[in-house]
């Protein structure tokens, strides 16, 4: 099962490319461009195309491998209300040479969409394999869910380390200012106030759309309780890194060797990506269960990440329901506009119930009625 993410034709992209390259080379560089496919298996943001660039350099024929990350064309109908690219490359490029995170190199980039049609960036490839989103990885048959206990546990404790190397890096108010949601034009008078306003927006967006109108009662009760409760204390802002799953990190040897997809990347208190992490394996949790499978109960547990993470950074996390709350409502609007998406690419037809589209109905209601929402 994979998901459609656009229609662009990859070998246009490939020609493209080379062409662009030729330009941003130095002028014997005399680029050549193989497209190797796109990655289906993960993500349902940004473009995602493997590719190897052969070079002239200094009289030699090198080859390189490469990321290509493109911004989403709108009637691709993307995930994310707005995609700032060169926000994203930023970030990645301070967090890989500010901490010892494993970020990929970032490389040349064009922003003004003149040659694809939107923003693009290279990156490094980095080898190694990623626990699967389809079918989830602790629904059986992956490489995770069949590693031994002390494998899984190492995994988790070096996927929390992530976070802690993220949240770690010094001055992250004025190193990454440009990732505070005021700039876009999220108001509010804290930083937490500022990205809730962000995902009020994000939510306005997904139910507007043209394709599929997808309101949903869930996540407008949740919204509400979030603004009616929001924290007033929650410390010095860190690097978010936003969409902080394991799903996100390519590993080797059950040990990260890259951290990806940075479309979520804000400024922010750190238990939204502790919180984060714990939440999208207890979404594949509730999933498994539903479906009559094992699953993966004693994995990435809300007390162990806890645990490993204080033991990281020796900072304690302050209580994180409001952040599940949040969590529950961001992946309430994921998951519409990626209906929204299917439904444009044919693979389903509009439901008459937006909410059955959400994958973690039930649960997202079972929070919503323990805090009273």
């Amino acid at each position: 099962m994979t998901f459609q993410k656009s229609g662009r034709d990859l070998a246009a992209i490939g020609a493209r490319l080379e062409q662009w390259l030729t330009t941003a080379l130095p002028p014997d560089a005399d680029p050549e461009v193989a497209i190797l496919g796109g990655i289906d298996a993960n993500g349902m943001s940004s473009e995602t195309v493997l590719l190897d660039v052969t070079s002239t350099v200094d009289g030699w024929r090198q080859t390189k491998a490469y990321v290509l990350r493109v911004a989403p064309r709108p009637e691709d109908i993307p995930v994310f209300a707005t995609y700032d690219l060169q926000a994203q490359y930023d970030a990645m490029r301070l967090a890989g040479s500010l901490s010892s995170v494993p970020v990929p190199e970032v490389g040349l980039a064009e922003m003004s969409g003149s040659v694809l049609g939107t923003p693009f960036f290279l990156m490094e490839r980095v080898e190694g394999v990623v626990p699967p989103d389809v079918m989830p990885y602790n629904f059986g048959d992956s490489w995770l869910f069949d590693g031994s206990a002390a494998d899984q546990a190492a995994l988790q404790k070096r996927s929390v380390e992530v976070l802690a190397g993220l949240h770690g890096i010094p001055d992250a108010a004025s190193r990454f200012g440009f990732l505070d949601p005021a700039l876009a034009g999220h108001g509010g008078e804290t930083l937490i106030a500022r990205n809730l306003a962000k995902t009020r927006a994000w939510y306005a967006f997904a139910s507007s759309a043209e394709e599929w109108s997808g309101r949903s009662p869930l996540v407008e009760r949740g919204l509400a309780w979030l603004e009616a409760n929001l924290p007033d204390d929650v410390g010095e802002p860190v690097l978010c890194w936003g969409d902080a799953r394991i799903g996100n990190i390519i590993y080797r040897d059950f040990a990260p060797v890259a951290v990806l997809d940075w479309e979520m990347v804000t400024l922010g208190p750190r238990e939204m990506d502790v919180t984060w992490m714990i939440f999208a394996h207890r979404i594949f949790e509730d999933l498994a269960a539903m479906l009559g499978l094992p699953g993966m109960p004693d994995f990435l547990t809300a007390a162990e990440v806890r645990d490993a993470y204080v033991a990281a950074t020796g900072v304690e996390l302050g209580d994180l329901t409001w952040h599940e709350i949040h969590a529950a409502v961001m992946w309430g609007v994921i998951y519409l506009r990626i209906a929204a998406r299917q439904i444009h690419f044919g693979e389903i037809e509009a439901p008459e119930d937006p909410e059955s589209a959400l994958y973690h109905r039930a649960m997202f209601e079972a929070m919503l009625d323990e805090v009273g929402a």
